[in-house]
């Protein structure tokens, strides 16, 4: 794995990501955002399928999710008490994928995606060795 997640001291401690990731790795994989075609418009279970989803693309490149160096998650109409349901994806999503992997993160709310059933959309870079 050429990912080495960090935390310095310097910064404020956050429990969902690292604040910095560390690439080594010799090939950029850049997965475009990825969307819960089949989910009902449960926030959870959209953010859990994203990462499913973002793990097949970088399995798919010859990686896993550890190799996921950053994140970036659109978030239709977001407010702070839409928190728990993201976190709650996320703990389902790594889980089911087998990951404890937190690469740093953006969580950047928009008004809307690409249809109106969509909640939420997540991209991904990843570095390989």
């Amino acid at each position: 794995m050429g990912i080495t997640m960090l935390n310095p001291d310097a910064l404020p401690a956050v429990d969902v990501y690292h604040q910095v990731a560390v690439a080594t790795g010799s090939k950029l994989v850049f997965i475009a955002g990825q969307v819960a075609w089949d989910v009902d418009k449960d926030l959870a279970a959209q953010v859990e399928q994203c990462y499913v989803n973002v793990n097949a693309a970088v399995t798919a490149a010859g990686g896993s999710f550890d190799d996921v160096a950053r994140l970036t998650v659109y978030a239709v109409d977001w407010t702070p008490d839409k928190m728990p349901a993201l976190l709650e994806g996320i703990a389902r999503g790594t889980a089911k994928i087998g990951t404890a992997a937190a690469p740093p993160a953006t969580l950047i709310g928009v008004v809307a995606l690409d249809v109106p059933e969509h909640l939420v959309e997540i991209e991904a870079t990843a570095v390989l060795n």
